[in-house]
């Protein structure tokens, strides 16, 4: 009876343990939300502050994120399609050339190999990348110019992937072959089915990534139709921070002044938070069950 109280204790407080971890991650969510939907005073004015519960409730801050509806509504489009084909091409094309990278009996895939390990430590930078996107591919203020230079999907998830398919079972790929099977349906049908966990791992980090872009949208992107969410909301930010910056200095009329010294800086800060993070914390559930063996890839061989 003394191990089994013993043992119920310890996992007691494992799991008060994690519980209180936890609230490290939650409670500055919260503190995020909270934030959005109070009122500038309620924040920055004098003996204000941040609370997890809004002590005077507003919803003034989306209604300054959100002046344009018609052009977040673009913005978002123009992000969440270009995340979701970008990231489905790229998990694609990067298993393409994980699989032959991963197969013995292809001849080139040491040389291939260092070329791709390669790119990890040497890149173009940006005024030759700009160029041939521009001059080159005409990809200069393109909606393509989100998605196909990503399609490769990059060395280190190339290298991931490879790994994790030189871990399947050979006894498949051979049983396949002898049925007659090709490698681009050996490929379909038995190494994609199995490599679920790897490819929901990396997808999800595309996806992340992709959805978080604002540079690409600064570089190459003049068309306000072609914006992304990101770039979107961190104009709005800097041009309301810079008619504030204009009020202050005195160089604006009164008026205009006044209405512009009542911008809720700090709180529409927060509330483009939650815009923009908002989506992938409702994806984020989906994907979470593939990350603890997707994450270890090659931890463990057998």
């Amino acid at each position: 009876m003394n191990n089994k109280r013993k043992i119920k204790m310890s996992k007691a407080v494992i799991h008060l343990f994690f519980c209180l971890f936890s609230l490290l991650y939650v409670l500055p969510l919260l503190l995020i939300v909270s934030i959005s939907f109070s009122t500038e005073e309620s924040v920055t004015g004098p003996g204000a502050g941040y609370h997890l519960i809004p002590t005077e409730f507003s919803l003034e801050a989306y209604d300054m994120a959100i002046k344009s509806p018609d052009q977040m509504l673009r913005a978002y489009l123009v992000t969440a399609s270009q995340a979701v084909i970008g990231t489905f091409g790229a998990c694609l094309f990067t298993g393409m050339i994980a699989y032959p990278l991963s197969r013995s009996s292809f001849a080139f895939r040491k040389p291939i190999t260092f070329i791709v390990f390669f790119t990890m430590l040497f890149g173009g930078g940006l005024i030759p990348t700009y160029i041939i996107y521009s001059n080159v591919y005409n990809l200069n203020n393109n909606y393509w110019v989100y998605i196909l230079p990503g399609l490769c999907g990059g060395a280190w998830n190339t290298l991931v992937i490879r790994t994790f398919f030189k871990g399947l079972p050979e006894a498949l790929f051979e049983s396949a072959k002898i049925d007659g099977a090709r490698e681009m349906r050996i490929f379909i049908q038995i190494a994609l089915p199995l490599s679920t966990p790897v490819f929901a791992t990396i997808g999800f980090l595309m996806l992340v990534a992709k959805w978080n872009d604002w540079h690409t949208s600064l570089v190459y992107i003049r068309d306000q139709d072609l914006y992304t969410l990101q770039y979107m909301l961190q104009k709005i930010l800097n041009e309301a921070r810079f008619l504030r910056d204009l009020a202050a200095s005195g160089a604006a009329n009164q008026i205009t002044a006044v209405q512009t010294m009542k911008l809720p800086m700090e709180t529409m800060r927060y509330a483009m938070c939650v815009l923009a993070a908002g989506p992938m914390l409702v994806i984020f559930p989906l994907f979470q069950k593939y990350f603890a063996s997707g994450l270890t890839i090659g931890a463990v061989k057998g």
